[in-house]
């Protein structure tokens, strides 16, 4: 039985590794970096339609979050002092998914704007393990646009 061209094209070594992924917080890059995950959720209220509910988009809700192994302080102290200070600083993010076997090279980059830390890990250790650090965020999703995305 011959196989399909996409099964041989789209094999397991095409699938996205995130060994690969970088993410840069204002423009530098944050080396450490362990995971990232950035996602846009439909807020919806519902519709009565004769005996059927359907819903309604009525907002979105941006949020993610990304950990490091900590290595350095990365603004911690600064955004701390800002808002002791009554200040709600904003930051940009851009993420890259690449990986060397994906078809053609291909990337996929996201741009996030106006995103604001929902809380600051001050220090969390445990003896024996590598300490990382976690800051969830959100973001306006009109300030989210992809650079670069994969084609077929």
């Amino acid at each position: 039985m011959a196989r399909d061209s996409e099964d041989v094209t789209y094999r397991g070594r095409r699938r996205w590794n995130g060994n690969h992924g970088r993410v840069w917080w204002d423009g530098l890059l944050l080396f450490e970096i362990s995971k990232f995950n950035a996602k846009v959720t439909a807020d919806r209220e519902d519709v009565i339609i004769g005996n059927s509910k359907d819903s309604k988009i009525t907002s979105l809700t941006g949020e993610g979050s990304f950990t490091v192994k900590s290595v350095i302080n990365r603004n911690i102290n600064q955004y701390l002092e800002e808002w002791k200070a009554g200040h709600d600083p904003r930051a940009t993010l851009v993420g890259l998914l690449e990986d060397p076997d994906m078809v053609e090279g291909q990337k996929e980059r996201c741009s996030i704007d106006n995103v604001w830390f929902k809380e600051l890990s001050l220090m969390d250790f445990e003896k024996g393990k590598v300490v990382e650090k976690e800051f969830p965020f959100g973001f306006t999703p009109e300030d989210a646009s992809f650079i670069e995305t994969v084609d077929s």
